[in-house]
């Protein structure tokens, strides 16, 4: 591996490691004065990392513990504790395994006396991970509808619209059932702006999203039954609910510029989110990195993908990365990242990729027709045979996506 590349893992893991859930949490509950017993709910794909903050910092005052993660994202050491109750469950599509998670989350509430405090650790995922539904709709429509939002190009607060909509415990409507108990909220936030109410489809905050709802939505999702009317700002059952961010993309990425400048490298920090479409953004930030500066660029967002009917295998950040390599193809000393944050790249255990000048022949030579493969949003098979393919596991944390590149001089 050259230098370059084990610079970007470093940058990569630096930024991780500034905003991963155990730290962030334990930091924020540092100052946690209150000496009543605390019923702590983890929900999201860092749900572990930010549990186990939790245990640390609260020590005698912990009680019980419920944990809803992604299947295999939970903590074997967790499991082993008799009063945390981990569950496993699905993403990004839900399955009958969210509906049991949500079931379990009302109980494990109600179960709890009335001299308990709550304390919510929620992250990016919670969304699909923990759901109850209004009379009248069912599994299989929750399943159509988020597979219909995942290959729809909307960004994630036009999807977390529709998603709390349709939820008896999303949009504030949570909140309801905790009125007049005291609740601390500690979230990591995977939404551009990093608004409370859009984060796993706002639990514990009202929805005061005055974006309209993108023009294309289906019909058939217009017509489905949609959930009791959620609480509204200025609502009681928001007043004894405090919410606190306590890891956020600009975390990261303030992390990545401090390791890229103790590497010794100029560092060009892009401040505007990369939102757009994977494959555009892949052809724009490669360019802009073949016509920047020699050093270290870094930039945070989360684009979309418009999916085929058949998609092949891979996720956003893989198709941004191998976008970019057509354009980096032939080009030496320009090496090129784009990966997740939490460890995971759409349904994929892989959370991006690290592409440079020679990916792309490496591609074409195993068969592949790049364009094609982009068509086919099946840029992790491509990537695959490149060897350029990211694997961490599961990160602990969920701020968005991280594109860090290095334009090495010209010798």
């Amino acid at each position: 591996m050259s230098l370059a590349r084990k610079h970007l893992f470093q940058i990569y893991q630096a930024a991780l490691a500034a905003v991963q859930g155990e730290f962030c949490v334990r930091r924020a509950l540092a100052s946690y004065d209150s000496d009543r017993p605390a019923a702590v709910i983890a929900i999201g794909k860092a749900a572990s990392s930010m549990m186990l903050g939790a245990i640390t910092a609260l020590r005698n005052t912990f009680d019980k513990g419920l944990l809803i993660t992604k299947e295999g994202y939970c903590d074997k050491e967790l499991q082993g504790m008799k009063n945390i109750q981990c569950l496993e469950s699905a993403h990004p599509v839900p399955d009958q395994r969210s509906l049991c998670a949500g079931q379990t989350l009302l109980e494990f509430m109600a179960e709890q006396p009335v001299q308990h405090d709550f304390i919510f650790l929620i992250s990016g995922g919670a969304s699909s991970l923990v759901e109850v539904l209004p009379d009248g709709l069912y599994l299989e429509d929750l399943q159509r509808i988020n597979n219909w939002l995942l290959g729809s190009g909307w960004n994630i607060t036009a999807m977390n619209r529709v998603r709390k909509s349709l939820s008896c415990i999303k949009g504030g409507r949570l909140a309801q059932r905790l009125a007049g108990r005291h609740v601390n909220c500690l979230m990591i936030s995977d939404v551009p702006d990093n608004l409370p109410q859009v984060i796993g489809s706002g639990f514990l905050s009202p929805d005061i999203t005055d974006e309209p709802q993108p023009e294309d939505m289906p019909e058939w999702i217009k017509r489905l039954p949609k959930a009791p009317s959620a609480p509204l700002l200025g609502d009681a059952c928001f007043n004894t609910i405090d919410i606190c961010v306590v890891a956020k993309l600009d975390d990261a990425m303030q992390a990545a510029k401090r390791m890229a400048t103790t590497l010794g490298y100029e560092v060009y920090l892009h401040e505007n989110l990369i939102t757009c479409d994977a494959q555009l953004a892949g052809q724009q930030l490669a360019r802009a990195l073949c016509d920047g500066g020699s050093g270290v660029h870094i930039w945070g967002g989360e684009t979309t993908v418009c999916l085929p009917d058949n998609p092949g295998r891979g996720g956003r950040n893989q198709q941004l990365a191998l976008a970019a390599a057509v354009e980096l193809s032939g080009i030496e000393g320009h090496y090129f990242l784009a990966a997740g944050t939490d460890g995971c790249d759409g349904p994929t255990q892989v959370a991006g990729a690290l592409v440079d000048g020679h990916t792309l022949q490496c591609g074409i030579q195993a068969g592949f027709d790049v364009q094609q493969t982009l068509v086919n949003a099946n840029a992790g098979d491509f990537l695959k045979t490149s060897g350029d393919l990211i694997i961490t596991g599961p990160t602990g944390t969920n701020v968005m996506d991280l594109i860090l590149a290095i334009k090495l001089p010209t010798v």
